[in-house]
């Protein structure tokens, strides 16, 4: 299959997604400039961490306006598998095409450690290969990770199982002490409700190899694979 991996001004976390899916996975990818607007020869769009437009105004706002927006979210809506990892959760969040945002840390502090995510449901393209009630070891790096949204929102969300990960402990537990940042419900990734978009703040991208310190990010990007084939 082949990504397309959108590079906005910028982005730094493309080369790592770019090297997860090419040189571990052996897939086939192509970088997608930002004011690129033909996403039709791809089976899924990632959209990377990084810091898009400088994180002015506040965190996707800007990238939200971009070309390649437009084309992103037609290929959202013809059923294209989408991925937004970290600012790729906030641009998505900022583009409606999520719901909710994405605020700052409760604590303020910008945190770069693992985390650990409990699998809500595997019945996605992006959690196929997991087992609901998995837990999985994935790191963050972000300032404005907090997830939050009403509470009909919220409501609607967990009736339509639209929250695919939480932060929890080791032990699957989801506790306070477990979330990083603040975000309701401990929420880490969700789904919109076809189920093809996928925003998480953690990053997959870099948990694929041993070498990395853990392989569990390997898992979400062979269930994208499992499920375009």
């Amino acid at each position: 299959m082949r990504f397309g991996v959108v590079v906005f001004p910028g982005t730094w976390s493309d080369g790592d997604c770019y090297h997860a899916v090419t040189d571990v996975l052996g897939q086939d990818a192509d970088y997608v400039w930002h004011k690129d607007t033909d996403l039709s020869r791809y089976d899924c769009v990632m959209l990377p961490g990084g810091f898009s437009y400088g994180d002015y105004l506040r965190t996707g706002a800007i990238a939200r306006f971009s070309p390649v927006m437009g084309a992103v979210e037609e290929f959202a809506a013809q059923g294209g598998l989408v991925i937004g990892m970290c600012n790729g959760f906030q641009v998505l969040c900022e583009a409606g095409l999520l719901p909710g945002v994405l605020m700052r840390n409760e604590h303020l502090q910008f945190r770069c450690q693992w985390a650990s995510l409990l699998v809500e449901s595997g019945d996605s393209p992006f959690t196929s290969a997991c087992e609901s009630g998995q837990v999985l070891s994935i790191p963050i790096s972000h300032g404005e990770g907090a997830y939050y949204a009403d509470a009909p929102t919220l409501q609607a969300m967990e009736q339509s199982g639209q929250v695919l990960f939480r932060y929890c402990e080791s032990s699957g537990e989801v506790t306070a002490e477990a979330n990083p940042n603040g975000s309701v419900g401990n929420i880490a990734g969700i789904v919109n409700t076809q189920r093809n978009v996928l925003g998480m703040m953690p990053h997959p991208e870099r948990c694929c190899e041993p070498l990395l310190g853990g392989t569990d990010g390997r898992l979400l990007f062979q269930s994208i694979i499992a499920s375009v084939a």
